[in-house]
């Protein structure tokens, strides 16, 4: 069966993933893809969004889509930039805003008639964001929608399935939003909104089998949700053909290896555990930079699967917990943001490597995932888990990488983390974790004067990583967590606490 899909152009705009996020929640699948990497144009492909863009239309060279089998051919909504693109190299004018166009608005008119605007209501809040704004329109263009300040708020094109608006939908702000996107997808593009757990298990498992075949797969574990559930997905799918391997690289959680081995036992995987520990620490020595680190790490896990590989006769492919977000903030083009940080399991392999990459999860958000287990049946206790980074503690600890320094981490992590648990914050958190900082500072312990390490605390909420708000725990939370750090875990005499939101910061600290 063919998933019907929308597709998403991106230029650059913070917004875009949450376009998909709010599509997706309609059981829409939808795809991102660069302005400028257009995909083919198939049957599946049910609609078109252009996203908003920090860049302007009036650029020397604005980002242009190619446009010519979509325009007048699919239904195509222009957001922010994307209806400025519309309307300005399409015989309209875009200019500077002499007005406010920044933040909350209301429509002072919506044209109920017109399909895009079915059910929303007179007054409407939303979200505006932009510089410029469109001061003329083609001729064959219609105003739909105005605010006291924007007298083109929205508008379409005559006989045809186009429109545009200068406002975010996407965005919690823009009240009835979901209402809008909801009426491009089901109304103007005809989606079925098929797009479930259940309907993404079964052609999952419909695609493995015949993408596979008879093919056996190697696939590291990790402990987490996504390699978890991807495990689950190959495992229906070729069913002993699964070679599942766990490998220790010294930068886990404390005892992180025996549990993680142990948790399996019960899923009726085929788990073999390696102690690659000496391979990393080896690897990682005198590095400091986090992206030479990342690649270091990426670098043997390559190798400790290409040998694992060679002990499983006709391996064929290397499976990977890969999630859409992954793919999106390793993705660099003209236009749209750059590389915000590479991840050790996007990009390929080398050439060296015999295997092919089978990732089942590749367009699924981490929410998604989670629902998509809990189809499966996945273990609860794995099922509810912190994400927790592929690099594990090395971008963790800011600076070179030690045994040592791994031990202290180790312990601190694993009292914040089961102080969480033991009361009962643990759930409420989507990600948290310890830093060891490249800094010390001056303690005094008893009659003593130290010079030891900092350590700081990160607990973030969040849907899918994309965005992250940081956790208000209690404050006689922090202040037992802090007490008991500092008492037992030598070398540490200070605990601070991470209240950074991302953007602009991100989750981890390298």
């Amino acid at each position: 069966m063919i998933q019907e899909q929308i597709l998403i152009l991106d230029f650059g705009s913070q917004y875009t993933q949450l376009i998909a996020r709010r599509l997706r929640e309609l059981n829409i699948y939808c795809e991102i893809h660069p302005y400028n990497k257009v995909p083919q144009i198939t049957a599946a492909i049910k609609g078109v969004i252009l996203s908003g863009s920090p860049h302007s239309v009036r650029e020397e060279n604005p980002p242009k889509p190619e446009l010519i089998e979509i325009k007048g051919k699919l239904p195509l909504l222009g957001v922010c930039y994307g209806a400025q693109f519309l309307s300005h190299f399409f015989g309209g004018e875009v200019g500077k805003s002499n007005s406010r166009e920044y933040g909350r608005a209301n429509l002072v008119f919506a044209d109920s008639s017109d399909e895009l605007f079915q059910g929303i209501s007179q007054n409407s809040q939303v979200w505006m964001s932009h510089a410029d704004t469109i001061l003329k329109l083609p001729e064959n263009y219609k105003i739909t929608a105005s605010t006291h300040d924007v007298k083109v708020a929205a508008f379409t094109i005559n006989n045809e399935k186009t429109f545009g608006i200068q406002f975010h939908p996407e965005v919690y702000h823009s009240s009835e939003g979901t209402q809008l996107l909801k009426n491009f997808a089901y109304t103007i593009c005809g989606c079925k909104g098929d797009w479930t757990p259940d309907s993404f298990v079964d052609s999952a498992i419909s695609e493995l089998k015949e993408k596979l075949t008879n093919d056996k797969v190697i696939l590291g574990l990790s402990g987490g949700v996504d390699s978890s559930v991807a495990a689950l997905l190959l495992h229906k799918a070729i069913g002993k053909n699964l070679h599942c391997i766990f490998v220790d690289n010294g930068l886990l959680r404390k005892e992180e290896f025996e549990s993680v081995l142990d948790s399996y036992k019960h899923m009726g995987l085929n788990v073999k555990g390696v102690d690659a520990k000496f391979e990393f620490y080896e690897a990682l020595k005198g590095l400091t930079d986090p992206e030479q680190k990342r690649k270091a790490i990426g670098k043997v896990f390559i190798d400790v699967f290409d040998n694992e590989s060679k002990l499983v006769e006709g391996a064929k492919w290397l499976g990977q917990g890969t999630i859409y977000p992954d793919v999106i903030e390793s993705l660099s083009v003209k236009g749209p943001s750059a590389t915000i940080k590479s991840h050790h399991n996007v990009g390929g392999l080398p050439e060296y490597m015999k295997l092919k990459v089978v990732e089942p999860l590749r367009s699924l958000f981490k929410d998604e995932v989670r629902r998509v287990g809990k189809a499966l049946e996945l273990d609860e206790n794995i099922l509810n888990r912190h994400p927790f980074p592929g690099p594990g503690l090395a971008i963790r600890i800011l600076g070179d990488i030690t045994e040592q320094k791994v031990k202290v981490l180790q312990e601190v992590d694993a009292i914040f983390i089961e102080g969480l648990k033991k009361n009962n914050l643990y759930n409420s958190v989507w990600q948290a974790g310890a830093i060891l900082l490249n800094v010390q500072s001056v303690g005094v312990m008893g009659d003593e004067r130290t010079y030891e390490n900092v350590v700081a605390l990160r607990a973030v909420s969040s849907t899918d990583g994309m965005t992250a708000d940081w956790c208000h725990l209690p404050y006689e939370f922090l202040a037992k967590t802090s007490n008991e750090i500092i008492n037992k875990v030598k070398g540490v005499n200070r605990v601070v606490y991470d209240i950074s939101s991302k953007p602009p910061a991100t989750i981890e600290w390298e």
